[in-house]
């Protein structure tokens, strides 16, 4: 595990610049715990050097789920660490001790959560509008830097002694927006996160948070929402749902209507207000700087609303605890001087408790309305109890120093999820003092500006309620557990089908690439092969020219040579002729004879000399005219060459983009393939795990149920248990009466016999006073008979009046229980309903995509063998072109030469379009 995820790791310098290295147990002192949560436990504390006064949340990441809680912890300190704004709590560092961080922020009076567990009431609607209105503040902040607080609700909603409304509890925020986590508290959440924190409250989860998981990302607007579930809450004094399983408080907001404001009395601002925040369409709801300019936060209110507010629940809070400590200072003053308290004083305390104990769940944020507490009396009892074993001498200093007795005997018991350490090596019992130390002890309590709107029970509530929950936190722990991994899965799952989709696209991209490659690698082959063969056709040409030429001088040279030796011959003949002749004139003079031979001889040699030069005349015509027609013949075979050329090229050219098409079709088809097996698989796993968190959510509700029945089956064994205890009491108030009656009877006897024995003759007393002891015991007789058939008939009432109360409580949870089961069937079913749905639109639009990628393809393919038809087209013209302008200006060349037409004779030419 790298050391940046390791718990308690400090060795990566980021990390480490987190937290300070000074020992907590030395920095801070007189810590008192003000608070109790799903986390662990808040203190007051105050600082050693510098006299500040703070509030410690201790967070331990030791035990189950270790590295989890380490990261949470890292995550919230990041979070705290960039927050500057007046309504969010100010952090003030962290420290690390035996396992456990130690989270100090400035210290507040209490939450908006406290008001309403003080005052048993709904705040007033301008109280509301000032809270809300801070709180607004504080989200807008958080919504402009991409923050999610995913947890607004009253209790996270804290006060200072100034009336200045802090954001608290980041645990649950978010810096990345848009998130897709699944947290938040149940009944203040949208239906799309969960966090589930039982202890104070239920769902305030945007239907989108609940949806998170399947159906995408989500942004701050879920604070919104929980933003008007909380203005319900402190309206309203508990949240909509409130008494539903938190399970199923999931399931109905998921699928059911937004909740609004039940009483007529709420101005059109508030409702419009609480509308706005719970539009179920998160682009319909609101942001909160809009929210802002609303009527509802914008109107005018008195300034110190909030202040005075939180001096009236000071002083209710003191109030409560005076009364606590009466009680006690009562009990424990009754033990001492008089022993045991009688039956009936008993069953008085016990009354009261039971009274205590209803007002106690009554108010109740924290569990669901079914939950037994054991109220704050008990623990307070066993707390001074302790105290009182000790020394009874100081009953004035037991009123001052209350709370911190009560915290100080809660602070050493730990959580059942989390190990919360003190870290503060104290006696856990307060120190007694003698009487005249009032005012030192009052001094030392403002010394440690230890002021608050929560009082002591309450706190001790909490401790009670959060150890007597840990089955109920371990299954929704489990349960967002359970959700986390199953989007680990999914996701691990899509990066690694991902992956293998771009390993696949990579490895078809290297082969169209090796593809084109080849087929350039071919082209400019056949290219250098056309060439080679060109230079060598060249070289063919020119000695092939060279020897056409010397063929035709040679044989011509040959001609000329026979040519000559005839005019020879001729010459001969003719001089030899001529000379007979002239022998044969004997009258012509010698000398005449001389000069006609002479002039025979020119005239002879003229005209073989004309002879000659016409023969050579026409030898240089011959010559001309067969070379030329040799060059137009090498020209027309260089010709049929390039076309022979160019159609291997372009025929080479077609192959290639052939091959190329079925190398793509192929590509098609390999992808399409792949693309369906993998929304196949990814299907497969979705609908694996939905089926497992319905399994879950099934045996959840199951063991929910068999929980709930198992508390009512103990509370009606406990109800029969003290059935004869409570028949006792009413039997000895029976009692009571008929000696009452008796008594009254006897005096009536006793008037009646005296005024009888003065009235009657001393004689007849004896009778007299007979008929009055025989009328007496008729009457005695008479009233034992009704005190008999009243004991009966109350024991018959109360037994029959117990029996039908317990199966009313027994038919009403069946019916609770049986309707939570069909709200999470129907919630199943509608997910399963939604995911198929999902499916089929994954699977319609996966065919689309495979049907438009496939057009494509094939209108590329049309696209790239049209253009390349056409490029073959253009390629021969423009050839064939040039190629006939080259002939046509031989030919008009050799007309001009005077050769005529050499083309007449050529043989047709074929088409090579």
């Amino acid at each position: 595990m790298p050391s940046s995820t390791r718990k308690g790791a400090l060795k990566d310098p980021e990390l480490a610049d987190l937290f300070f290295k000074d020992d907590p147990e030395e920095v801070f002192c007189d810590l008192h715990e003000i608070g109790h949560g799903s986390f662990g436990a808040v203190y007051f504390a105050r600082n050693s050097y510098s006299n500040e006064v703070v509030a410690i949340k201790k967070m331990s990441y030791n035990g189950k789920q270790t590295t989890e809680k380490w990261q949470d912890i890292i995550k919230e300190v990041k979070f705290l660490e960039q927050l500057r704004h007046p309504n969010t709590i100010e952090y003030k560092g962290c420290y690390l001790k035996d396992n456990t961080a130690w989270l100090v922020m400035e210290y507040c009076l209490g939450s908006a959560s406290d008001l309403l567990e003080v005052h048993k009431k709904p705040l007033q609607e301008v109280e509301i509008a000032a809270i809300t209105h801070g709180a607004l503040l504080g989200l807008a902040y958080l919504h402009s830097h991409n923050m999610i607080h995913r947890d607004v609700k009253a209790g996270n909603i804290l006060l200072t002694e100034p009336g200045l409304v802090k954001l608290a509890d980041f645990g649950s925020a978010s810096i990345a927006s848009p998130a897709n986590s699944f947290v938040g508290t149940p009944y203040w959440s949208v239906p799309t996160i969960l966090k589930v924190d039982l202890y104070h409250g239920k769902s305030r989860m945007a239907p989108e948070v609940i949806l998170a998981m399947d159906e995408g990302q989500y942004e701050g607007k879920v604070d919104i929402w929980s933003l008007g579930i909380t203005c319900i809450e402190l309206a309203e004094r508990k949240p909509p749902l409130f008494n539903m399983n938190a399970m199923s408080a999931l399931y109905h907001i998921a699928q059911n209507d937004s909740p609004t404001l039940q009483s007529n009395e709420w101005s059109d601002p508030f409702r419009s207000f609480v509308d706005y925040c719970l539009l179920k369409i998160p682009q319909d709801r609101l942001s909160s700087g809009e929210l802002l300019r609303h009527d509802f936060v914008r109107r005018e209110r008195p300034p110190r609303v909030l202040t005075e507010l939180i001096q009236r629940t000071k002083d209710a809070v003191r109030e409560l605890d005076n009364l606590q400590y009466r009680k006690m200072k009562k009990i424990l003053y009754q033990e001492k001087h008089n022993g045991p308290m009688g039956e009936s004083q008993e069953e008085e305390e016990e009354s009261e408790q039971a009274s205590c104990k209803m007002n106690s769940l009554g108010s109740n944020h924290s569990i669901p309305s079914t939950s037994v507490s054991t109220g704050s009396q008990s623990s307070s009892i066993n707390s001074m109890q302790e105290v009182l074993d000790e020394s009874c001498s100081d009953m004035t200093m037991m009123h001052h120093d209350y709370d911190s007795t009560l915290e100080s005997s809660a602070h050493t018991k730990k959580d059942h999820g989390y190990n919360w350490d003190d870290g503060v090596k104290r006696d856990h019992r307060p120190e007694l003092r003698p009487a005249s130390s009032d005012k030192s002890q009052a001094h030392n309590y403002r010394h440690n500006n230890f002021s608050t709107i929560k009082s002591a029970s309450l706190v001790t509530k909490q401790i009670h309620e959060h150890e007597q929950e840990n089955e109920l936190r371990e299954q929704m722990s489990g349960y967002k557990r359970m959700r986390r991994q199953h989007q680990k899965q999914l996701i691990a799952l899509e990066n690694k089908l991902k992956a293998e989709m771009d390993e696949h696209r990579l490895k078809l991209q290297k082969e169209v690439e090796t593809q084109a490659n080849n087929a350039y690698i071919e082209l400019e082959k056949l290219a250098k092969r056309h060439t080679v063969h060109c230079d060598k056709e060249m070289k063919m040409t020119s000695a092939d020219e060279k020897k056409f030429q010397q063929q035709i001088v040679a044989q011509q040279k040959k001609e000329l040579t026979t040519f000559l030796d005839n005019q020879k011959k001729q010459y001969k003949l003719c001089k030899e002729k001529i000379k007979e002749e002239m022998n044969e004139d004997h009258h012509t003079p010698k000398k005449e004879k001389q000069e006609r031979l002479s002039k025979h001889k020119e005239n002879l040699q003229h005209s073989q000399a004309e002879e000659e030069a016409h023969l050579l005349g026409q030898q240089r015509v011959f010559y001309d005219r067969n070379c030329r027609g040799f060059k137009r013949k090498v020209m027309i075979k260089r010709h049929e060459f390039e076309q022979e050329q160019i159609r291997e090229e372009l025929n080479k050219k077609k192959t290639q983009k052939e091959m190329e098409h079925a190398m793509l079709i192929r590509h098609d088809e390999s992808t399409q393939e792949l693309e369906y097996r993998q929304l196949k698989t990814l299907q497969k796993l979705r609908m694996d795990l939905i089926r497992l968190q319905h399994q879950t959510e099934l045996e959840n509700q199951i063991e929910y149920n068999n929980r709930r029945e198992r508390e009512l089956h103990r509370k009606h064994v406990l109800e029969l248990r003290q059935q004869p205890k409570n028949l006792k009491a009413m039997e000895l108030q029976i009692k009571k009466q008929f000696q009452d009656t008796c008594k009254v009877q006897t005096k009536q006897y006793k008037a009646l016999r005296h005024h009888q024995m003065e009235v009657t003759p001393k004689s007849e007393h004896k009778t007299v006073l007979k008929a009055l002891k025989e009328e007496q015991t008729r009457k005695l007789a008479i009233l034992a008979e009704q005190y008999e058939q009243s004991i009966n008939e109350m024991m018959a009432s109360q037994a029959l009046r117990l029996d039908e109360a317990q199966e009313a409580e027994c038919q009403a949870l069946r019916q609770q229980l049986q309707q939570e089961m069909e709200l999470l069937n129907a919630y199943q079913s509608k997910i399963k309903m939604q995911t198929e749905a999902q499916h089929d639109r994954e699977q319609q639009k996966l065919e689309q995509k495979v049907s438009l990628r496939r057009a494509h393809l094939e209108q590329k393919i049309e696209e790239e063998l049209a253009s390349l038809q056409k490029e073959r087209t253009e390629r021969i013209k423009h050839l064939l072109d040039r190629q006939e302008r080259e002939i046509d200006t031989f030919d008009m060349e050799s007309l001009r030469l005077g050769f005529g037409n050499l083309g007449a004779l050529d043989p047709p030419k074929d088409d090579y379009r």
